[in-house]
């Protein structure tokens, strides 16, 4: 009898132990696991973030419609940053202190990011998946931080090889955005062509608030390249096509994945027919060739009464590794064994033709490989499968 106490007491406090340490796990409780995201709801981005905002919803209600992770619900919190990094660093504040929440994924912009990450850090706080490509957001290596976008650099890089390889570019300019995100593209383009002997003929850059790129497009079109790497977004890589059309000039233009959206072609119409743009996720068409992609398009539009766009899917992306991780986790979901979990081992692809992510201990980049989609009779078309340097 003694012996048989002696169990239940030893059980007992073993349960009451995990339970405990269960309860000190901020954003976790017995029946719900709290997400956060900062995304661009009403400032230049919202265009993206919206759609994105919709995709995780749609993922996280599917998830827990289905009885959720481990019996607990997500709860998504979402804020507003305007793409502002001090709106971006109160709405994170707000999310620590009143949400109590346990991770931030798919944060949008670079900016927002980084002003937002100590705050997150300081409370042990996962910051997974943000939407951008830029390289502070695995680097250097820190627990808590997680990319599964390839970096512009690497796109790039890989993109101008392939271009000189099979599109017989002989002689690239390039155009950018005087900024980080600029800079890392022009690098990408300078490393890859190193790699294979030769250099760019002409650089020329622009301001973000620009709006007129003539003098950048008769400079780049004087010194006679065949090839322009677009260190642009979306509003400068139309008026940089739209404006070297007027003038006659017809070069091969290739872009990284911040200017591969449906925007481009929608907006830019049979001036941008035959762009080139490096990205992992696709667009998600209504009329896909996959029957996944358009039953999930119909569903996306019947909940959401719009047709899904890229950055649906990259939001939907986002929601389901977050839950196949925290699946991974097993049912005491700490953020040790969330990170554990994530470095456990490789997502598979996904219908949108997502690469397969892997993170290990020691790298939080998911991915470094790029497709090449071009714009032919309005839409992107994928022309190539995952390409690396």
């Amino acid at each position: 009898m003694k012996k048989i106490i002696s169990k239940v007491a030893i059980l007992a406090a073993a349960t009451t132990l995990a339970w405990s340490a269960q309860a000190q796990q901020m954003g976790v409780t017995k029946d719900q696991v709290v997400l956060g995201s900062i995304q661009d709801l009403s400032g230049p981005l919202a265009g993206f973030s919206k759609p994105a905002k919709n995709g995780m919803q749609m993922r996280v209600d599917e998830i827990n419609a289905s009885g959720g992770v481990h019996g607990r619900k997500i709860k998504l919190v979402v804020e507003d940053s305007g793409y502002d990094p001090k709106k971006g660093l109160l709405a994170a504040q707000k999310m620590v202190q009143q949400d109590k929440i346990f991770a931030m994924a798919g944060t949008i912009g670079t900016a927002v990011s980084m002003a937002t990450m100590p705050i997150l850090f300081e409370k042990n706080i996962p910051h997974v998946f943000p939407l951008t490509g830029a390289r502070e957001m695995y680097e250097p290596l820190h627990k808590l931080k997680f990319s599964f976008a390839a970096p512009y650099y690497d796109q790039i890089r890989i993109g101008v090889k392939w271009m000189a390889k099979e599109r017989g570019s002989k002689k690239f300019c390039i155009i950018y955005q005087d900024d980080e995100y600029g800079l890392e593209v022009l690098r990408g383009a300078e490393d890859g062509l190193k790699d294979i002997g030769m250099t760019l003929a002409e650089k020329t850059s622009f301001k973000r608030v620009a709006t007129d790129f003539s003098a950048q497009v008769a400079k780049m079109k004087g010194a006679g390249c065949d090839t322009v790497v677009m260190g642009t977004i979306i509003r400068e890589a139309l008026g940089t096509i739209g404006t070297a059309r007027k003038m006659g000039w017809n070069p091969q233009f290739i872009g990284s994945s911040a200017s591969y959206t449906d925007l481009i072609h929608k907006l830019g119409g049979k001036a941008v027919e035959g762009f080139y743009a490096m990205h992992q996720v696709s667009v998600p068409y209504p009329d896909d060739a996959s029957k996944n992609v358009r039953d999930w398009a119909a569903a996306y539009k019947a909940q959401f009464k719009e047709d899904p766009s890229l950055f649906s899917a990259y939001g939907y992306v986002i929601a389901d590794l977050f839950y196949q991780t925290a699946k991974r986790a097993g049912p005491n979901l700490t953020t040790d064994s969330f990170v554990k979990a994530l470095e456990s081992a490789p997502f598979a692809r996904d219908m949108f033709g997502s690469p397969e992510y892997k993170f290990t201990a020691t790298q939080h980049l998911g991915n470094q490989k790029s497709r090449v989609s071009q714009i032919q009779n309005g839409k992107w078309v994928t022309i190539t499968d995952y390409l690396s340097n």
